[in-house]
């Protein structure tokens, strides 16, 4: 496998560009400026893209990322761009950490140092790990797909072979999102790989065998399919574009820098635990680091099609299908619909399940210190 070592450097050109688009901005009317509920408000946004214009330092954000050990390898004819950092402690285990929408690698930064030098933070260096952070194909520096099947199945594969280049034939995987149907599929898969897996999200795909024969849901479960139904429902319209017509998504999100700043931060103050100020949790230098790199990747029609793609192939299972791995989940009170323990446990073996105090969808960005303890607790049986 060709491995790389990378660099981040947005061409000078592309910062020149996205500055004379911020200034030439045809703002829409809004009923109320202060308020979210038809969507992004026109207030935030307006600071928001004041700020990206006059003051954001791209530059900054750029030297202060590439401190992390970056590379790109070639995988299944794609150039896939991941940190990897290795571990400080006895005997560290190999980690792969996958992000999810509209996250990127960046969302794991705060809590690379936690999982790779654990006694630095006050806890055992037995616990550390080799972690590796790919990023997505199509997300921030890794290349786009240029042909079709790319959902989180197929990421799988690419991360099997990422792991087999860099030498690490067992290991764990941990994700949200998107990541935790990668880090699923892998499990599913190939289970003499991974030593077990650790999620802080279900995948909205996650369906276990029902009907005849089969256990009926439960009083709890079926509160749960009605929780999520109700929120797809007002929720939901920006995974149902995203999962059918994402081209025509595309044409506004890769035009517009506003226009893919408010379908971003949107989400970000929907999804976390910010009591309705985003910047509570998210300083606008976050949250434009990683609307920046959707802008300058110029492939944010890749980025949203995987919501098609793992329509097409979901995570569904077979009646006696079953998950090997040891499954460990993180349930953070303001992420999105999770399902209730008795859910997964039709298919997967869970061995840990933390109600943690506080948090949201992005629980690396949200509360490092207390995804990291999770992880490191969740994995310390499985080391030998």
């Amino acid at each position: 496998m060709d491995i790389r070592p990378f660099n981040i450097h947005v061409d000078e050109r592309l910062l020149a560009d996205l500055k004379q688009r911020l200034e030439s901005i045809r703002w829409p009317r809004s009923l109320d400026a202060e308020s979210w509920d038809d969507g992004a408000g026109l207030a935030f946004m307006q600071r928001l893209v004041g700020y990206w214009r006059s003051q954001f330092d791209w530059r900054a954000q750029e030297a202060r990322l590439n401190r992390l050990p970056q590379f790109r390898a070639e995988i299944d004819g794609l150039s896939i761009h991941f940190v990897h950092q290795r571990g400080i402690g006895p005997d560290p285990l190999p980690l792969i950490m996958t992000h999810g929408w509209p996250g990127s690698f960046i969302e794991m930064e705060k809590i690379i140092p936690l999982l790779t030098d654990p006694g630095t933070f006050g806890a055992d260096p037995d616990d550390a790990f080799h972690l590796i952070v790919p990023s997505l194909p199509g997300y921030g520096f890794s290349q786009a797909p240029d042909r079709q099947g790319f959902s989180s199945s197929r990421i799988a594969e690419l991360w099997l072979q990422l792991m087999d280049g860099l030498g690490y034939p067992r290991f764990g995987a941990q994700g949200g999102d998107i990541g935790a149907g990668v880090s699923t599929w892998l499990a599913h898969r190939h289970p003499e790989s991974i030593v077990g897996f650790h999620l802080n999200y279900i995948s909205g795909g996650y369906r276990p065998p029902l009907g005849e024969g089969l256990a009926p849901v439960t009083a709890e479960e079926q509160a749960f399919l009605d929780t999520a139904a109700a929120w797809a429902a007002v929720e939901g319209a920006y995974a149902h574009m995203q999962g059918t017509k994402p081209q025509t998504l595309a044409y506004t999100l890769n035009d517009s820098p506003v226009g893919l700043a408010a379908w971003i931060a949107e989400k970000f103050r929907a999804w976390s635990d910010c009591g309705g100020d985003v910047e509570q949790v998210f300083s606008l230098d976050a949250l434009l680091t990683d609307i920046s790199l959707y802008w300058f990747s110029g492939t944010v029609d890749a980025s949203i099609r995987i919501y098609k793609e793992n329509r097409l192939q979901p995570l569904h299972f077979k009646p006696g299908e079953r998950v090997r791995p040891p499954l460990g989940v993180a349930v953070f009170p303001y992420e999105l619909p999770m399902p209730p323990r008795s859910w997964v446990e039709r298919c997967h073996n869970v061995v840990r399940w933390t109600e943690m105090p506080r948090g949201g969808h992005f629980a690396a960005m949200e509360q490092p210190e207390l995804l990291a303890e999770d992880i490191r607790a969740f994995f310390r049986p499985l080391r030998c």
